[in-house]
Formats: structure tokens, C-alpha cells, sequence
């Protein structure tokens, strides 16, 4: 097994993201699709489509609950926002994907799961939103990640190019297997699921290791406690939408995010103390950390 690659300022900088030119305009730089939230958790759209904008993407729209749309477009006046038709149990149709068809025709990048109601209508959701894609690299967060608790034979492993985001606990029901067994390994059992799934992982924590499909792994270990906090987690992946949105591959999107958000809480914590900053202040730190990391 070859050793995993200490994800530091000098291998971001090794492996340079996609830049603009002087003459691109914002489609240059991507649009990004992030559907996100539900009526209990509308403020997990926000966060990521902040987050996927600061991290450079062009341009923004989001599919959520249509009973939070209104509101979700008052928070996010960059954004084009779309209204989803909801079942009884606040998950998202499966046949609004067909609203989003004009949408993804012109997509670089999407994002869907913060936020969603878990259970069976976001998988059948998911399900049809991945046979709908036309090879745009795609991040599964949160409840969207459950699609891979169905049997292999129908979604995975993945023909598109895939990330996902777990944490321990996360990761501990996806597989199957008890948290403390994923605890006991982090590398492996990351490495393990991105070769059974067909898309790269990355395993959240106070250490996060991200594992490619084809085996090749990475280890990240800064950041603070403060991070761990209602919201955190979709603007994490609200900055790999954004990334894969310039361009990045999913794995270089989900190291780079990994390592703008945890560089932000950083800056929050010097800045204000070590814990009770909220994930909100997170994405207004990365414009900067984008031009120190360049």
C-alpha cells in the first residue's frame, strides 16, 4: 500500500487549481447546480451556495423544496433558484428532476444532499438525477450518500465521477459496520469504499483522508473544533461544487475544499476565539485564502 500524500500548503500548491484567464467571463468559470435543503433545514441551501460561489464558481443555481424557495432566493440574491415538488414526508420528487433537465444542459458541476430530507424519495430522487447527468462531476452529501445502500447492480458502482463526504459515523452506516471500526482505520476503510463505490471519498474528522477510486489517498490534518458545527458540512461541500465548477477534478475539488474550509476555521478561531463561530462566517474567508494559496 503506498503511503498516503500530506495534503499541506506545499502540495496545494503542487497541484495548482484551474485559473481564469483575464478575458473569461463567469461562464467561464462555471455554473454550478446545488440542490439543497427542505422545509425543516432551508438554511442548508444557503450555506452551500455561498460556499460554491466564493470558491470561484461563475455562476449558481439551486433546486430546493419548493415550499423554501422564496425564501432561500431572499437569502441568496446571486442565485437563480428553483422551487421542487415535495412529497408528504418533506423529501423531494422524484419527477421534479425533469424540471432541471434545461438546467443541467448547461452545468459544469452539481451538488445535491444538504439538507434533504433522508429516506426513500431522496434516494429515487438521486437515482434519477444521476441517470439524467451528462458526465458534469457531481458531489453526494449527507442524505443523497444513501443512495449507495441500495443494491450495487442499480447506481453503483458509479459510471459518473463522483465524490461523496462522510463522516465516521456516516461512513459507519453507508458500510454497514460500526463507528468504531471506522475510527480504527480511517485510511483503509476510506480507501475500501471509494474502490467498492467507484467515487472518491472523503472521510471527515479531526484527520480527514480522502481515498481515490483507483487507490491513491491522501491525509489532511489541520484545522480546529470550532469547525465542528451546525452547517459546517455544506459549506464544505458547497466549496467542492464550486471548485469542480472551475474545472478541478473531484478529487482535487474535495482535497482543495477539504483544506480551504479547515484553513478557514483557522482564521475564525485566531480571529474570535476557538469555538462559537458559525459555519455562516466560514465561505467569506476563502477569497483570500484562494489568492495566499495560488
Amino acid at each position: 500500500m503506498t503511503a498516503p500524500i500530506e495534503l499541506d500548503d506545499a502540495a496545494l500548491r503542487a497541484w495548482p487549481l484551474p485559473q481564469p484567464s483575464q478575458d473569461d467571463d463567469k461562464e467561464a468559470r462555471g455554473r454550478v447546480l446545488v440542490i439543497a435543503g427542505s422545509a425543516e433545514v432551508p438554511g442548508a441551501a444557503v450555506l452551500a451556495g455561498e460556499a460554491a460561489l466564493r470558491a470561484g464558481a461563475g455562476k449558481l443555481v439551486v433546486g430546493t423544496a419548493a415550499t423554501v424557495a422564496l425564501l432561500v432566493a431572499q437569502q441568496l440574491p446571486e442565485a437563480r433558484v428553483v422551487g421542487l415538488p415535495e412529497d408528504d414526508d418533506g423529501g423531494l420528487r422524484e419527477d421534479g428532476v425533469e424540471r432541471l433537465d434545461e438546467i443541467l444542459a448547461h452545468t459544469a458541476s452539481v451538488l445535491v444532499g444538504p439538507g434533504m430530507a433522508a429516506g426513500a424519495s431522496t434516494v429515487r430522487f438521486v437515482e434519477a438525477l444521476l441517470g439524467r447527468l451528462n458526465g458534469q462531476p457531481v458531489l453526494l452529501d449527507a442524505a443523497a450518500m444513501d443512495v449507495v445502500r441500495q443494491p450495487s447492480e442499480t447506481v453503483w458502482p458509479f459510471s459518473q465521477h463522483v465524490g461523496m463526504t462522510p463522516h465516521a459515523g456516516e461512513m459507519a452506516y453507508l458500510t454497514g459496520e460500526d463507528k468504531e471500526g471506522v475510527e480504527s482505520d480511517p485510511g483503509e476503510r476510506a480507501r475500501m469504499a471509494a474502490s467498492r463505490w467507484g467515487a472518491a471519498v472523503a472521510l471527515k474528522g479531526a484527520c480527514t483522508w480522502l481515498a481515490a477510486p483507483d487507490g491513491r489517498l491522501w491525509r489532511h490534518a489541520r484545522g480546529n473544533p470550532g469547525l465542528a458545527t451546525s452547517g459546517s458540512g455544506d459549506v464544505l461541500a458547497g466549496l467542492v461544487a464550486g471548485l469542480m465548477a472551475r474545472g478541478a477534478s473531484v478529487e482535487q475539488a474535495l482535497a482543495w475544499g477539504v483544506a480551504l474550509h479547515a484553513r478557514a476555521g483557522e482564521r475564525l478561531a485566531a480571529r474570535m476565539g476557538p469555538l462559537g463561530f458559525l459555519a455562516r462566517e466560514l465561505p467569506a474567508e476563502i477569497p483570500a485564502l484562494l489568492a495566499t494559496l495560488i
